[in-house]
């Protein structure tokens, strides 16, 4: 079932970003939301496939106790029925497709189409399993570590320095030494953020928005979309280890900074794609295969 909406492209992306805007004003960052480390990424429940990019975190934002949605159309295939009175909750498309021009000159373009999902809180008639509680990780930064350790053609990582980064010159993150971190988990976070920047390099996933970024002379949109590209690819990884980040990230001036950015004109047009490419970066770092 299609979103119910005529609305053109441009405003899909215009809606994604006022929700996020929305939740962001209203002290929560829906990319660390601790729903994705405690019920588990949100699911379509008939194929069986997690959403991925800037749907887990619409989905995740919702606060559902179970993890599965379906479309209209799935719930009525497999017997059952939205509960009357119940609203569908937004899940985007993002993706690209070949073009050739008048010239002969291969162009790629971008589609986006907005679809309806309900959680199966709001569905009857369907025999839906009981959310499972994700098991308790005891030893979150061991499962940091067999990430960080997993990643395949990983930077050097150094330590010794005063702020972290990732120097994409000669491949290196570089780290404060552990104990000048509040605690472990927020030394993880910290190595998985420059960790996801440097999956942009030429050498892995080749992303525009990290061989274009100069730092705090790049344009205003470059810096941030490598920022925001990093942010979600380690909320991922982080939700994965089962770090929960909303005790050490969102405080007042980090939502404040992200506000400022996302209320730009040009910030609408580039959201969804650095969810996109957060999704990338954080399955090249889990070395998960391309479907």
């Amino acid at each position: 079932m299609a979103y119910h909406s005529n609305r053109s492209k441009k405003d899909i992306y215009e809606t994604v970003t006022e929700r996020i805007i929305e939740q962001l004003e209203k002290g929560v960052v829906p990319w660390k939301s601790p729903y994705l480390a405690t019920v588990g990424f949100p699911r379509n429940f008939a194929t069986g496939k997690p959403y991925r990019g800037m749907n887990s975190f619409l989905l995740g934002m919702l606060g559902f106790s179970s993890p599965y949605f379906l479309t209209f159309v799935q719930t009525k295939e497999l017997g059952g029925h939205v509960i009357r009175g119940e609203s569908g909750h937004l899940v985007v498309k993002y993706g690209t497709y070949e073009t050739e021009s008048d010239s002969g000159i291969e162009k790629t373009k971008g589609f986006l189409k907005a679809y309806t999902v309900f959680n199966t809180s709001q569905i009857e008639g369907i025999d839906f399993p009981q959310p499972e509680s994700r098991p308790f990780v005891s030893d979150t930064c061991g499962e940091a570590k067999m990430i960080v350790a997993g990643m395949p053609n990983r930077p050097v990582i150094k330590h010794g320095s005063a702020i972290a980064f990732y120097r994409p010159s000669d491949d290196i993150v570089s780290m404060p030494e552990m104990e000048y971190f509040t605690s472990s988990e927020a030394y993880f976070s910290v190595l998985l953020h420059e960790l996801s920047h440097s999956t942009g390099s030429l050498s892995r996933l080749a992303r525009k928005s990290l061989i274009d970024n100069k730092g705090m002379h790049a344009s205003r949109q470059t810096y941030a979309e490598e920022e925001l590209v990093a942010e979600m690819s380690a909320s991922f990884l982080n939700a994965h280890a089962g770090i929960l980040e909303t005790e050490f990230e969102n405080s007042a001036s980090y939502i404040s900074g992200w506000l400022s950015v996302l209320k730009q004109p040009d910030a609408k047009n580039w959201i969804i794609r650095a969810a996109s490419q957060a999704q990338k970066a954080a399955d090249y770092i889990l070395n998960v295969p391309k479907e």
